[in-house]
């Protein structure tokens, strides 16, 4: 049993809610009470995703595998998603659109098997926070990405988008092409000066022809090897699809994907490209991903900025 004190609502929720309320971000908090008080959990109801949360451990059931290891008012991350977390709040208290946050006071239930994360003490909280709802990107970026490989990051400029760059650029060397997607300009400039990807374009993702055009051109007219979508916002697939190679592999790291689009898409273009479900788990997601921000200091400097701050 864990105190709440903080969602850290999945992207393509966040923003779901936002459009749809006419309060826009202000009108976030009173819709996720709403859901929690009809579903017992954060499950958004239109995109079916959750986020994360961060709270203070309030009791450890005997029998737990930790039991005797956590204690009572340690502060953890849960690893598991929102949607399958038993959940209740009495009220939302702050609201923070650019990190997707939501200072809420409530408990909730963390299963036997359910993963969770201490935060650290090297980290502010927010920020670990904001790195862990993502923290299944990186590792399996690493897995995927070979030496010399050419990548193309749809929605490179957000959480997800930026550890997606940086463990390809890992992962593929100096000799690989990376190229990042990002349409809110200042995202797309933050990108620039971290130097991560080899070229950074400003463009939508719903206009998959421009970003096929655009990628290309980028790229030297070669298709690429891996495209990674970390955007959120519908209607995106092909614009990971159509620039890759046959045989390419299109990763899909965005809760805002209808992968029956994905899959009649490339069906429809002839495309033989391979179509992959992102997991937010892998084995040691969580301290890899942190220690990726303690080492890569530009990227953390940014994360601080962004997510770290106060209210």
């Amino acid at each position: 049993m864990l105190t709440v004190e903080t969602l850290n609502v999945d992207a393509a929720s966040f923003r779901q809610m936002e459009e749809a309320d006419a309060a826009g971000a202000a009108g976030v908090g009173k819709r996720v009470l709403d859901t929690v008080s009809t579903r017992g959990k954060q499950h958004n109801p239109v995109t079916g995703s959750g986020g994360m949360l961060l709270g203070r451990v309030l009791q450890v059931a005997p029998g737990h595998p930790d039991h005797g290891r956590l204690k009572r008012g340690d502060r953890v991350a849960s690893l598991v998603s929102l949607s399958l977390t038993p959940l209740r709040l009495s009220q939302v208290t702050a609201t923070r659109a650019e990190s997707a946050q939501l200072d809420v006071e409530g408990e909730a239930v963390l299963f036997a098997n359910g993963a969770y994360a201490l935060l650290p003490d090297d980290l502010s909280e927010r920020l670990a926070l904001a790195a862990l709802d993502v923290a299944g990107a990186a590792p399996q970026i690493t897995r995927l990405v070979k030496p010399g490989e050419r990548v193309l990051v749809l929605g490179a400029g957000g959480k997800s988008g930026l550890l997606a760059c940086y463990a390809a650029r890992r992962a593929g060397g100096k000799s690989a092409v990376i190229v990042g997607v990002e349409t809110h300009a200042p995202y797309a400039e933050d990108l620039r000066k971290l130097g991560v990807c080899n070229t950074v374009l400003e463009a939508d993702a719903r206009d998959s022809l421009a970003i096929r055009t655009l990628a290309l051109e980028a790229g030297g007219g070669v298709e690429f090897d891996l495209s990674i979508s970390c955007v959120n916002v519908e209607a995106s697939e092909m614009a990971a699809i159509l620039p890759l190679r046959d045989r390419g592999i299109a990763y899909f790291f965005a809760m805002s994907t209808s992968f029956s689009r994905a899959a009649l898409g490339a069906e429809g273009v002839g495309k033989d490209v391979d179509l992959m479900i992102g997991n937010g788990y892998a084995q040691g997601h969580a301290d890899a991903t942190l220690a990726l921000l303690r080492e890569e200091q530009a990227l953390k400097a940014l994360f601080e900025t962004r997510y770290g701050g106060s209210a």
